[in-house]
């Protein structure tokens, strides 16, 4: 998961608990105690407090009055924004990278698709799902859009992760096929359309494998 590159204190304590959020193992409401995690980390106070506005600045915490920094909970309207913010700035990457992608980096995205067709959990889909959008919208060379986009990723993982962990079932992704025969075929809008609409498909378990009683519900694209 790319979320902050830097090599400080603070981004390492942020990357570990954004991991831990986003894969469930620190789930919504939790409370993430400023003293337990400097003594996990071997930090002060400092560098905590800076990783902890990194989680709240990706949506991944919320800080409340006098109860301190939690892990944030989620809701269908904000998949739905995700989903539609995604879907706005993929779009805008990929009308800039289209001209600068090559066949062999096509082949890696085919490729990536392929290794998600043939997944058997939801982490790995995830991961090659999400390489394959780094792959054809990379190109762009916008660090600035990319990180936003990253961090649009990693709010998706979560929705992915809270939904799909115990009843994933392998799927052939179309989708995906198409968009890469558009590129292919220098059909740059097409590829965009194609891509705007396959982000914002929000899905979840059929009820016969749902194991709660609530309706879950991800982006799967």
């Amino acid at each position: 998961m790319t979320i902050h590159n830097d090599d400080t204190i603070a981004g390492r304590i942020s990357r570990a608990l954004a991991e831990r959020i986003v894969t469930g193992a620190l789930p919504p409401g939790s409370k993430l105690k400023q003293d337990h995690i400097a003594e996990e980390f071997g930090s002060s106070h400092v560098p905590v407090r800076e990783a902890l506005r990194r989680l709240e600045a990706q949506g991944l915490a919320v800080s409340e009055p006098r109860r301190g920094v939690r892990v944030a909970s989620f809701d269908l309207k904000e998949v739905q924004e995700v989903a539609k913010m995604r879907a706005a700035l993929e779009g805008l990457a990929l009308r800039h990278s289209a001209e600068h992608l090559t066949p062999s980096r096509l082949d890696q995205a085919e490729q990536a698709t392929i290794d998600g067709d043939n997944a058997r959990d939801v982490r790995t889909w995830e991961e090659a799902n999400r390489r394959f959008h780094r792959l054809i919208l990379e190109p762009c060379d916008m660090p600035r859009l990319l990180s936003v986009i990253d961090d649009l990723h990693a709010a998706s993982a979560r929705f992915l992760f809270a939904t799909w962990l115990t009843d994933w079932e392998p799927r052939v992704d179309n989708d995906h096929r198409a968009i890469l025969t558009f590129l292919r075929a220098g059909k740059v809008e097409n590829a965009v359309t194609a891509l705007e609409r396959h982000v914002q498909w929000i899905g979840g378990p059929p009820r016969r494998l749902q194991h709660a009683s609530r309706e879950r519900f991800a982006i799967v694209g």
